[in-house]
């Protein structure tokens, strides 16, 4: 699968102008989402290649949107990276049990985000 299209997930509009600016860049096409409602509302407007999805945001947490989306037929075949503040071995491992296919944390390393995007593509 070649992932062309990307869906980032984060309450923080800084983190939302960085990353989509590092991604189209780099030729990727970006829709942002800065809650839950968002983030379903995006997948089925278009459904993206990659989930970015920050942790700590307001409603639903980025573990629980997570889960949620992995629930859900139609999408439990999108990858998603956890892109957070949350740095504890604990948090990476909750993450990856709600169904994450990896992990990073911030500040994001440019060269690590396309290291971990070109190992699920």
């Amino acid at each position: 699968m070649s992932i062309t299209k990307v869906l980032i997930v984060d309450d923080s509009k800084t983190e939302l102008m960085f990353l989509t600016d590092l991604l189209q860049k780099n030729g990727y096409s970006v829709r942002t989402a800065e809650n839950a409602d968002d983030a379903f509302k995006r997948l089925g407007e278009d459904k993206p290649d990659l989930i970015l999805m920050d942790v700590v945001m307001p409603g639903q947490n980025g573990f629980q949107l997570t889960r949620s989306i992995n629930r859900t037929p139609e999408y439990t075949d999108i990858p998603i990276i956890i892109c957070t503040s949350k740095s504890l071995e604990t948090d990476r491992v909750w993450g990856m049990r709600q169904g994450a296919r990896d992990y990073i944390t911030k500040p994001v390393d440019a060269a690590e985000l396309f290291a971990k995007i070109k190992a699920l593509g």
